[in-house]
């Protein structure tokens, strides 16, 4: 048997990496899984870097920028697998939504509706000398923080300008909003519904509103472990991936959020945890639902397949919100730590076809060619 610890947040998009462990698949591939639950996504980085863990629930972006050394030395890290696509919402506080009705023309689930209301209320605050709103993400390197500058620019707001941006752990989310700390947040289940059912908020837009197979959360393994450890590496694989294909099929997701609720895992309600998995959500206070059926999608397995377009498109959201320079070098570094091949070999084992490819899929902007990331970059406009 062979002993992997694993760091994960309290998130609902850790089910495939929770029940790899609590439902036996990784004891079934040889792996003592052992799950180290954390608060932020510095400590998993951290904990990652000193080889205090060797595999992770991590945010895509952050495996990459980690890999290239961005913002703390250098550590590569591979993918073998994805934990999922999408998964996210934006939430804002009941008073910035009666402002954002009051403004809106038109549907405020249309995030161009809803971003243009933004741009109104942000210009009135402004005239009315007031402080800038603020919303709040989980990690500077995260599809979150993408998810809301796509949306914000989208509206004509820049998003280090005319809001502010901070970094909140998602376990510390609703309270911060609960506190006026912020007026909003864009993170991973069951955060959002947790603050609805509190009644301190409404979600405004999923994340599929704004990148319709938005790349979040992946498997990461520390890359000296993984080649060090080939058996490893390939039964953790293994076990995500029949992980994945049971969490997805829907006569399992009572069981799977009862595994979630308990206090060394999600700690929260399990009606929230199975709304999520569901993709039928409460959305306000009131109790009006959605019901998005790709709001956390685990299949197809695509979904679960790392597709080096999906790495090149966060690469590409670095660099256009200047956390990076753009180089060939970098971009070719940040595609290969997706690594499909190593996910096709454990499929393989599995007797299982290769899945077909993904891609992103944002409201906004130019098409993405993620064999043309400069000319992607190029061709934005201005806060477009």
């Amino acid at each position: 048997m062979i002993k992997v610890r694993a760091g994960f947040i309290p998130l609902t998009d850790a089910a495939v990496l929770i029940a790899a462990a609590d439902k036996g698949f990784a004891t079934e591939e040889g792996i003592a899984l052992d799950l180290v639950r954390e608060a932020s996504w510095a400590n998993i980085r951290d904990r990652l870097l000193y080889g205090d863990i060797q595999a992770a629930h991590l945010l895509a972006p952050l495996a990459i920028t980690t890999t290239l050394g961005i913002g703390q030395p250098p550590l590569a890290l591979s993918v073998p697998a994805t934990l999922g696509l999408n998964g996210s919402s934006i939430i804002i506080a009941t008073g910035l939504h009666a402002a954002l009705e009051r403004e809106a023309e038109g549907d405020l689930a249309d995030p161009r509706v809803s971003g243009a209301a933004l741009a109104r209320v942000v210009a009135r605050r402004r005239a009315a000398g007031e402080e800038p709103l603020s919303f709040a993400m989980v990690f500077p390197f995260s599809a979150h923080n993408y998810l809301l500058r796509v949306w914000l620019a989208a509206a004509g707001l820049d998003p280090d300008e005319d809001v502010r941006l901070t970094v909140v752990p998602p376990p510390y989310m609703v309270e911060s909003l609960s506190r006026g700390h912020v007026q909003g947040f864009c993170v991973g289940a069951p955060w959002p519904s947790v603050a609805v059912a509190a009644g301190l908020g409404h979600i405004l837009h999923f994340s599929t509103d704004i990148v319709a197979a938005c790349p979040d959360k992946v498997l990461a393994l520390q890359g000296i472990w993984a080649e060090r450890h080939p058996e490893g590496a390939a039964g953790l694989t293994r076990a995500v991936i029949r992980a994945a294909a049971w969490c997805a099929l829907p006569d399992n997701r009572e069981e799977l959020s009862q595994i979630l609720a308990a206090p060394g895992r999600l700690g929260v309600s399990a009606g929230i945890i199975r709304h999520a998995l569901d993709g039928r959500l409460v959305v306000a206070p009131d109790g009006r639902t959605r019901h998005e059926p790709f709001y956390f999608r685990l299949a197809p397995e695509p979904a679960i397949r790392p597709v080096p377009a999906h790495a090149a498109w966060l690469y590409a959201q670095m660099v256009r919100w200047r956390q990076t320079g753009y180089s060939p070098g970098e971009a070719a570094i940040a595609r290969a730590v997706y690594d499909p091949a190593a996910y096709d070999a454990a499929l393989a084992t599995l007797g299982r076809p290769n899945p077909a490819r993904d891609e992103v899929g944002a409201f906004s902007g130019p098409p993405f060619d993620a064999d043309d990331v400069a000319g992607y970059l190029a061709s934005l406009q201005p806060m477009a």
